[in-house]
């Protein structure tokens, strides 16, 4: 297996000797970003380099800022866009094919609905009115244009590109900065990770926090991506008409802009890239119990971890699916690695 991983919204800790990794952390586009070298020296250059791609990111496609470029789009005419925010569009439009419309980027209308319209902190700092669902309209109704760098997003349909962007974020910044420093680099944005580069002697050694008690998971991952997606982070409150008060999370079912079951507290899996990883980890979430057939027809690795009253069995251990040759876990005892 090329790469394991760790929670939207949780961190996977590096075990790796630190003497022998450069490492910094930061706060950026909502949610906290870690980036590890293989080569000490190398990290500042990796941070600066990896800040301006967030940057980038940022300015073309946030939902919460009034002046990127996504927002200030004309609607319903063809209009020519800058190349970051071509490729994260096409992007969305890439995992809402491969997904089968579950992981879809016209869900924006849907998120408003469902009180997520804002900064996730300014969203849990109120208890905003839950509106009715609106499904989303469908990802096929935006068209793009290759040749030109042009896109044509109809009237009515607002994309939110979170589902994606950040995981392809983490391709881009970790790929190009292992080019640029000759060195392995391992970029985690919030739970979106890729590794890029040759990797430290024995890898990047990491534990996972899928948020239950007892001993962390530990994996160990060469290059490649991972990603996991969460019900129990990235949540809110709001108000019901009756008056009650409801907990809803961030990841909504497209077909009908309802939050996902909550089967599921944790989802990781891997792949080649840290996009492919999240469309998978994304879409497991949104299927609920069909989540580990569904990633068995598609040969992809995953570990599920059980939501809810029956997260623990009878003596208190995790209760764990895993799909196609994902490994057994192995608790963070020294020199402990997970097959790979």
């Amino acid at each position: 297996m090329d790469a394991v991983e760790t929670p939207d919204g949780m961190d996977a800790d590096l075990t790796t000797d630190p003497v022998h990794v450069g490492a910094a952390r930061w706060e950026a586009i909502g949610t906290t970003c870690t980036v590890h070298t293989a080569e000490p020296g190398a990290v500042i250059e990796a941070r600066r380099l990896v800040s301006a791609q967030l940057t980038e990111l940022d300015v073309a496609c946030s939902r919460f800022r009034h002046d990127s470029e996504l927002n200030q789009l004309p609607r319903g005419r063809w209009v020519e866009v800058s190349a970051v925010l071509f490729s994260l569009i096409e992007a969305a439009r890439h995992t809402a094919r491969r997904t089968d419309g579950l992981v879809d980027p016209t869900i924006a209308a849907a998120m408003d609905a469902a009180g997520y319209d804002r900064d996730l902190t300014a969203v849990q700092a109120r208890l905003p009115e839950h509106q009715e669902p609106v499904p989303a309209p469908g990802w096929y109704r935006v068209m793009t244009d290759a040749a030109s760098s042009r896109i044509l997003i109809p009237h009515r349909v607002e994309l939110d590109l979170g589902s994606s962007a950040k995981a392809w974020a983490a391709d881009r910044a970790a790929t190009a900065a292992a080019a640029t420093l000759g060195c392995g680099v391992l970029v985690n944005l919030g739970g979106d990770l890729r590794a890029a580069g040759p990797a430290p002697a024995g890898g990047w050694q990491l534990t996972v926090d899928d948020g239950l008690p007892g001993p962390r998971p530990a994996v160990t991952i060469t290059t490649g991506g991972l990603a996991s997606s969460s019900t129990a982070r990235r949540t809110w409150q709001v108000r019901e008409r009756d008056g009650g008060i409801r907990r809803l999370h961030h990841i909504l079912d497209p077909r009908t802009g309802e939050p996902a079951p909550r089967t599921w507290r944790l989802v990781s899996a891997t792949a080649s890239t840290c996009l492919t990883a999240n469309a998978a980890t994304t879409a497991a979430v949104v299927l609920g119990d069909a989540a580990s057939a569904w990633l068995e027809a598609r040969n992809i690795p995953a570990r599920l971890v059980g939501r809810g009253a029956g997260d623990h069995g009878p003596d208190g251990e995790r209760l764990v699916r895993t799909t196609a040759g994902w490994p057994a876990d192995v608790s963070a005892t020294p020199g402990a690695r997970a097959a790979s």
